[in-house]
């Protein structure tokens, strides 16, 4: 008789965290240990993890210690599903109990004497077979979630998202609010973590009640969710049943500026106002920040491994960036520059950029379906699927491009308006609006023996 038997109990899902699921299976594993007069039994519960995924089970792990040290000698379970879905750990089980001589697997449903060949091959009989269900069950999961999402239906379940109440589809007016002004501020040029700082200054919480991050705000910023459309991983493929709160093309212009390779992806506080704008009068190079030994803050042409410039030209960073703000901020002041600046909803090169991306998505999709029916071999597949993405690429970068003005569009028809809230506008949202109409700054060798700021050294070349 069994001195140091062991209960395994597992359920893939417990949404809410009420173990019924493995309660039950305990309940029935110490009822068969009474009937056979066993010792009260230790229990091991992996709660909510499933073991047709590759995702680890602790207990399972502490199980398997446990048989090795000697600590268990039987094992019980409710079913032999519970215990393994895969026939590669179900070999380890194997090799395990027989190197600690643990030849006992009882469970509700049946025993298994693993020390002989007979027992082993029902235990891997009865393991195909729970792999075959589980492949199956995973595929009709799948195919019932891509049949929802081209149906633009809602799908899935865990916490309601940002902007929805519970049932998903009735807005919350208040979300709804602070989701286009998200929108627009990260479209105006303003970074993820100064937004999330600026919420949570402002007691705004994320739904599941904590600050902001910005992670977080990144995935609800970018979700397709929010302008009414239904994605599939990763894909927009319908529209939904949901109302929107932002616009397709806002959402277009989203991602097309968070795809950016040239966006800054490093978590330092930019220090620097106009890194990016500068080019040596000398060699063309961009200037790069790199403080004195002093800790004064400057550009310069800097020489080196990776580094191309020339090494000539640097300048300090505080008289410059004053200068350089000064003049765009009289520049958007001028009547003339805000007519130029002022597009008609009717006329947003943007809208027509993302309805190509649309129309390539769709053809790429259609292009892989294709493919899948074995309409088209790989190589064609291949060649053809090379020119749409190229488009697909060129409607992102053109979609940024032409949010680029996006920064200032507030500020249009506002005389002192951007005057008055530059202080208060963090550094990434005032770099935004100088590049918005300033394409760089060229910048010229000091005069030897002119110890100040010379403003003749700059040749800035506008966009607007």
């Amino acid at each position: 008789m069994p001195q140091l038997p062991a209960i395994y109990a597992r359920i893939s899902s417990d949404r809410y965290g009420q173990q019924l699921g493995v309660r039950r299976q305990i309940d029935d594993c110490a009822a068969l240990i009474a009937r056979r007069g066993w010792p009260v039994a230790q229990v091991y519960v992996d709660d909510d993890v499933s073991a047709y995924r590759a995702k680890p089970r602790p207990a399972y792990r502490q199980l398997l210690r446990a048989i090795t040290e000697g600590e268990v000698d039987a094992v019980v379970v409710w079913d032999l599903d519970r215990l393994h879905r895969h026939p590669k750990e179900l070999e380890e089980f194997f090799e395990v109990s027989a190197a600690a001589g643990v030849n006992d697997l009882a469970s509700v449903s049946g025993d298994i004497d693993l020390a002989t060949h007979d027992g082993q091959f029902l235990a891997r009989i009865l393991g195909a077979v729970a792999k075959k269900e589980s492949d199956d069950k995973s595929r009709r999961i799948a195919r019932k979630a891509l049949e929802l999402a081209q149906a633009g239906k809602i799908g899935g379940g865990g916490t309601r998202p940002y902007g929805y109440n519970d049932n998903r589809r009735t807005l919350i007016a208040a979300e709804a609010r602070v989701i286009r002004e998200v929108a627009a501020r990260l479209l105006a040029g303003d970074s993820l973590r100064s937004v999330a700082n600026n919420l949570n200054s402002r007691g705004i919480r994320s739904v599941t009640g904590r600050e902001w991050q910005p992670q977080t705000l990144r995935r609800m910023i970018l979700s397709a969710r929010i302008s009414g459309q239904r994605e599939h991983r990763g894909e927009i493929v319908a529209k939904a049943e949901w109302p929107a709160v932002i616009t397709p093309a806002q959402t277009a212009s989203l991602r097309a500026l968070f795809a950016d390779p040239d966006r800054r992806t490093n978590r330092a506080t930019r220090r620097y106002l106009l890194k990016g704008l500068l080019r040596c009068g000398h060699c063309g190079a961009i200037l790069q920040a790199r403080p004195r030994d002093d800790g004064d803050r400057r550009y310069g042409c800097t020489k080196g491994p990776g580094l191309p410039g020339c090494g000539r030209t640097w300048i300090l960073s505080e008289p410059l960036e004053d200068f350089i703000t000064e003049a765009v901020l009289y520049r958007l002041d001028t009547p003339t520059l805000s007519a130029r600046l002022t597009r008609s909803p009717q006329t947003d090169p943007t809208e027509d950029s993302h309805a190509e991306l649309l129309a390539d998505q769709a053809q790429l999709d259609e292009l892989a379906a294709a493919y899948g029916e074995k309409a088209l071999t790989l190589r064609e597949y291949l060649v053809a699927r090379k020119p749409i993405e190229g488009r697909i690429d060129a409607s992102r970068r053109r979609i940024s491009r032409e949010r680029g003005t996006s920064a200032v569009d507030e500020f249009v028809h506002r005389p002192g308006a951007l005057r008055a809230a530059w202080p208060s506008l963090p550094l990434s949202r005032q770099h935004a609006i100088i590049a918005a109409v300033l394409a760089h700054i060229i910048v010229g060798q000091a005069v030897r023996g002119l110890n100040r700021f010379d403003h003749r050294r700059l040749d800035p070349v506008w966009r607007v």
